[in-house]
């Protein structure tokens, strides 16, 4: 068989077969589409291969036959076919790959929606549970300041206006400058001095160097309402809370609360609100976990201060 015979002829058969392999791949594909179907594919492949093979090469060698009457027969019938069966893996084998990897990409995508999606319903349920005595023990307090002294009443209404404004603001953020959680923890506190008195001293150190790092938001809060419900405050027996920032044995920020250890002959029920709620959080959204100590003297709690990347900005106006 000539070359300028030969050339062609292969061309038009090796692209009849392809494309009738991948038309049927296609076809086979829709009707057994799941990647556990795949034998049943195959085997569905080498029966149409096989059916293809002789209408393929029946068809084609008639036409050439009739246009070119004089040439030399074609190839032995089974060297065609051995080239056939060679074609017809390698076009299921490419489409194979490519399927899978596709499905394969679609499922990585949908795990990693579901998992965002799990991720933010225990965010939201575990805000859910912030401030939901906080805003009672506030509105007593207000109801004793109203006709005692009405212009700390004022205050008292504006100050516990800008922290239920960073809840709903911060509602959303998962981690949270801590200089913006402090500028919270202002008015936080006003509301609980305006409460206890001297009965309750909180001392903040020096955190200009770590201002920039991230905590989840709402945590300084929850820690403080923590140590405010489990241990006495009076006047004889005043409590100190002390927030300060230190450098852990792995050289990494943290953010220390501490209260000498005064507890409660009777500590009210849990409302679920606290120590767990923190943890959850910083387990969900970091892999750094929160270190929590109790001494006979202590009880302390660190939280890790995130990369200030990781943080969300939420604008106070």
């Amino acid at each position: 068989m000539s070359l300028l015979f030969c050339v062609p002829v292969s061309i038009v058969y090796t692209t009849a077969f392809w494309l009738s392999m991948r038309y049927t791949y296609h076809l086979v594909r829709v009707r057994y589409p799941a990647l556990e179907q795949i034998r049943t594919r195959i085997i569905w492949m080498s029966v149409i291969m096989l059916g293809l093979f002789v209408v393929v090469n029946t068809v084609l060698d008639s036409i050439f036959s009739a246009i070119f009457p004089n040439n030399p027969k074609s190839p032995d019938l089974l060297i065609e076919f051995l080239a056939t069966i060679l074609l017809s893996v390698m076009v299921m084998a490419i489409y194979e790959a490519m399927s899978y990897y596709i499905q394969l990409q679609q499922i990585i995508a949908e795990k990693t929606d579901l998992e965002r999606r799990h991720i933010q319903s225990q965010l939201d349920g575990l805000r859910n549970q912030v401030n939901p005595h906080f805003l009672f023990n506030s509105l007593n307090t207000l109801t004793y300041l109203i006709p005692e002294d009405s212009e700390k009443a004022v205050r008292f209404v504006q100050q516990l206006s800008k922290v239920y404004r960073y809840v709903l603001e911060s509602r959303d953020a998962k981690i949270i400058p801590l200089h913006e959680e402090m500028e919270f923890m202002e008015s936080y506190i006003f509301l609980l001095k305006e409460r206890f008195g001297d009965k309750l001293r909180i001392q903040i150190g020096d955190l200009d160097k770590c201002k920039n790092g991230g905590i989840v938001p709402l945590s300084m809060q929850l820690l403080l309402e923590n140590a405010i419900k489990h241990n006495i405050i009076s006047t004889e027996k005043p409590l100190h809370i002390e927030i300060f920032q230190r450098l852990t044995d792995t050289g990494e920020s943290a953010l220390v609360i501490r209260n000498p250890l005064q507890r409660k002959n009777q500590v009210m029920d849990s409302t679920g609100v606290g120590l767990e709620n923190i943890r959850s959080r910083y387990h969900i959204l970091s892999k750094r976990e929160i270190s929590v100590t109790a001494t006979p003297d202590w009880f302390i709690v660190e939280l890790p201060l995130l990369i200030s990347e990781q943080s969300t900005v939420i604008s106070q106006q």
